[in-house]
């Protein structure tokens, strides 16, 4: 298969990575920025271009859509416009998708949204234990995704890309990141409540913090609390159930369940896996590589991608909600 890469940033040299990862070499990247297409081709050997004229769309099997999120629904419209399957990072803006996916819909084009820690090895724990039964029916949780703006890109200044700007900003981005896995796990909230707004100066003024009350079907409450001001880089959660409660901190390697019948912990570790220089240690490439090879199966129609556009905003809709109070 060969590959077309728009947007060779961090995240688009990350998909680079797992393409070659998985074992495919045929990449073509673009990026309106001339030092980021060399730097790309030198790390990776791969081609560029530096205009779509260049590009042979008729030697491109699948797009990686990995720009700044406020151009991603532009690069969705190109990728349906010559019919090419697309996968596209974490997505914060709402306006225009619910268009392009009856496009996608209607022409049975394929748009995998990113949805990376459904691929994390202790989520993917998680929602086993919670879905054998074992311990009962979830009651309440509280979930903490803490980073600090500045460590994100320790090479280049804050304002001198999409987090700084509020409505692409990194708290922002980063709720529907989380909300992706919560949902899928608990359903979609019936009811949302949120305080949200800027705590400290962390390089651009945007809104550094979100404080998140969800109330879901079945009597399940839970708290998720989202910031870009946490000096120490933080997943955090606590999940009761009936029968027990899971404990889960990303930097501890291993979930812990309280099983309340017999009064005992049990330890499920996770394995460790590779990272990559000048990122976070528990930030692991192999839950990416996972994402990018789900989505090759499902252009190769293997099996379906585990998220779609239509649940991209669903997801996107909690947000709004939330901000509206």
């Amino acid at each position: 298969m060969k590959f077309f890469v728009v947007g060779l940033g961090s995240m688009g040299k990350r998909r680079i990575r797992c393409l070659k990862a998985l074992g495919y070499d045929e990449i073509t990247g673009y990026d309106p920025r001339k030092d980021r297409q060399d730097e790309a081709k030198q790390k990776y050997n791969i081609d560029t271009i530096d205009t779509l004229e260049e590009l042979v769309i008729d030697n491109i099997h699948a797009v990686v859509i990995s720009t700044p999120p406020d151009k991603h629904n532009q690069w969705i419209k190109w990728a349906l416009d010559n019919r090419k399957p697309c996968f596209i990072e974490a997505s914060v803006i709402k306006d225009g998708l619910e268009e392009l996916n009856q496009i996608a819909k209607g022409n049975g084009i394929l748009i995998a949204p990113s949805c990376t820690l459904t691929f994390h090895p202790a989520i993917k724990d998680i929602k086993e234990i919670v879905k054998s039964g074992c311990y009962g029916k979830i009651t309440n949780f509280s979930y903490h995704s803490g980073q600090y703006l500045p460590d994100w890109h320790t090479y280049e200044d804050v304002k001198d890309y999409y987090v700084s700007q509020r409505e692409t900003g990194g708290t922002r981005e980063i709720v529907p990141f989380e909300l992706t896995w919560l949902v899928e796990l608990m359903g979609l909230p019936t009811d949302v409540k949120c305080f949200y707004g800027e705590t400290m100066d962390v390089g651009a003024s945007i809104d550094d913090t979100y404080v998140i009350a969800l109330n879901f079907n079945d009597n399940i409450y839970g708290s998720l609390i989202v910031d870009v001001a946490s000096r120490y880089a933080t997943r955090s959660l606590i999940l009761n159930m009936e029968k027990g409660q899971i404990v889960w901190r990303w930097d501890d390697g291993v979930v812990k369940v309280y099983d309340a019948i017999n009064m005992r912990w049990v330890y499920y570790n996770t394995p460790q896996g590779e990272t990559t220089a000048g990122y976070n240690k528990n930030i692991i490439e192999d839950m990416y590589i996972d994402e990018v090879k789900s989505f090759i199966d499902a252009v190769k129609g293997v099996k379906a991608f585990p998220n779609t556009l239509h649940e991209d905003i669903q997801i996107l809709n909690i947000l709004y909600q939330a901000e509206r109070g």
